[in-house]
């Protein structure tokens, strides 16, 4: 996993010091199918709750 992947989710479980996602995968996922065109058609499934 790259260690410059950011995360502004200060509730996630995977924040950590910096702003930086200490999961071990991401998932990322489209609300339209398989191409988006806009970052809002897109989130992150690996989030979990603090």
């Amino acid at each position: 996993m790259p260690s410059n992947v950011s995360c502004e989710v200060a509730n996630c479980t995977f924040n950590m010091q910096g702003n930086r996602c200490g999961a071990d995968e991401i998932m990322v996922i489209s609300h339209v199918g398989g191409q988006a065109r806009e970052q809002k058609e897109t989130d992150c499934k690996t989030f979990q709750p603090k």
